[in-house]
Parts: structure tokens; sequence; C-alpha cells
């Protein structure tokens, strides 16, 4: 077992880590609020190794696509500027880092933190290489991130431990599709992998 230490071409991505996806919130992701200390150790190695840290989030209109009072999925959830847009309070989440937000246009949904954002160009021009993720929800948003992430060419390692599902089927599935995408899933300590 050989540990693989973050460094300065590594990003730590924390998606959605918002009150609305924690208990309590529209849109509860069963655990979510245990992912916080989890990121919080992460964050603290990212800081100590010069690793870049970036936060998504869903920021929508109240007439976003994807509410079901539109003909959507969703209840309504993480509407611009409201408390349950907010990042989880425990979440310490440095000033420095950089934040991203989705989902800003009524008319499209935007699961990804590299859909429709710049994060990938400002990635790429940080000289950031590998992308250590977790978040909330392991089966949609943490995994269209990820997808999109192995897509767009980074190396990517799940927080195994940092991330939880709205379905425990749909999180396995969703696991099993992250692994056949070559994302690793396997990372459980803050900066290092069992990779």
């Amino acid at each position: 077992m050989d540990p693989m230490f973050m460094n300065s071409n590594d990003a730590l991505l924390l998606v959605d880590i918002q009150r609305d996806f924690c208990p309590g919130g529209a849109l509860p992701v069963e655990g979510g609020s245990d992912v916080v200390p989890v990121l919080n150790r992460w964050i603290d190695a990212a800081r100590q190794c010069g690793a870049r840290i970036v936060a998504s989030r869903d920021w929508h209109p109240p007439d976003h696509t994807s509410f079901r009072d539109r003909g959507g999925r969703w209840p309504q959830h993480c509407i611009q500027d409201s408390e349950g847009a907010e990042f989880h309070p425990d979440l310490k989440i440095p000033e420095d880092a950089k934040i991203v937000s989705k989902g800003l246009r009524p008319d499209a949904d935007n699961y990804s933190a590299f859909d429709r954002t710049p994060l990938a160009d400002e990635l790429r021009h940080s000289g950031i290489q590998r992308i250590f993720l977790g978040g909330l929800a392991q089966d949609v948003c943490v995994r269209q991130t990820a997808l999109d992430a192995r897509q767009l060419g980074f190396e990517v390692h799940l927080i195994t431990d940092a991330t939880r599902p709205l379905s425990a089927q749909d999180g396995e599935r969703a696991l099993r599709e992250m692994q056949q995408a070559g994302v690793f899933t396997d990372t459980t300590e803050p900066g290092k992998s069992r990779t």
C-alpha cells in the first residue's frame, strides 16, 4: 500500500455541501452532514500542501426547470441567497477557495460542477492534473462531476467516506459507473489513497 499525498498540482473539490442537502433541508441526503468532518480534515491537508480548494453549489432561481412545480424531478432547493443554499455551517471552507455556482439559468439544469462553468479551464490554467472529490449527492451531482472530470482528462479520486447518496441502490450504481470511467474510489484518508 503506497501512500499518495496531495500536492500543489491537485485540487480538492467539495460538491454541493449545502443546507438543503443535509438533514432538515428541502432535499435531504441521509447522513449528509456526516461528510463535513471528513472533508474538514481533507481541507486541512489540502491547505498544508498547497492544493487548490474548490466548492461547488447549486444556485437556483425560484422558477428553475428542475423543480416539480415546473415539471422537473426535484422539490425547490438551493434558491439563490436563501438559507438552504448556504454551505453547511460546520464546513471550513477557506476564504481563498474557489466557489463555483451552477444551475443559475431557469431553463437549464446542471448537475456537474464543470457544466456551463469555467472550472475546467481554470484548473488547467493552474496546472491541476488530479482531483480529489467528495460531497452530495453521490448518485447525482458527485457522480456527474466525477464523470465530467474524467472525460475532461483529469485523474479523479472519489473520497468514499465523504459522500452519501440519495438512494443506496442508485449510489451503488453510480459508484460502479464512476469506477468504469476510471475514477479511483478507495480514497479514505486525508492526503493519501489506497491505490
